[in-house]
């Protein structure tokens, strides 16, 4: 098994519901986001899949969340919490991955010392 990760962040503000006090106010956070993807199998290249695709992919998506409020973006019911951006970053990027390649983790940090990692259900399970 092989597993590769990248690593990037973005900017964001957010309003938790229900949870803690200070949540419920308005603000942001410059996440970091670590993506993991695993794989039994390297191309002819001798690679899982390049870091620059990869890298890519996980761009494209991020850039959907950067600069926002997060509440606005329908994708997020409900609180757009860590563990919510974790999922739905793993969810998205495995779309895009080609056969033989999972996410096995999205690890979304909203301070340097408060993370959520999601870990997405293997294939077929």
């Amino acid at each position: 098994m092989f597993e590769l990760k990248v690593v990037t962040g973005f900017a964001a503000a957010h309003q938790l519901k229900m949870v803690a006090e200070q949540c419920e106010n308005l603000h942001g956070h410059n996440w970091k986001v670590e993506v993991c993807v695993a794989g039994e199998k390297l191309d002819p290249a001798g690679v899982l899949i390049d870091f620059g695709i990869l890298k890519q992919y996980v761009r494209d998506i991020v850039k959907r969340l950067d600069h926002t409020f997060l509440n606005e973006l329908d994708f997020f019911e409900g609180n757009p919490s860590s563990e919510k951006i974790a999922a739905y970053i793993a969810d998205t990027l495995q779309e895009r991955l080609g056969d033989g390649i999972r996410v096995s983790r999205v690890t979304t940090w909203e301070s340097d010392n408060a993370c959520a990692t999601y870990l997405p259900p293997a294939a077929g399970s």
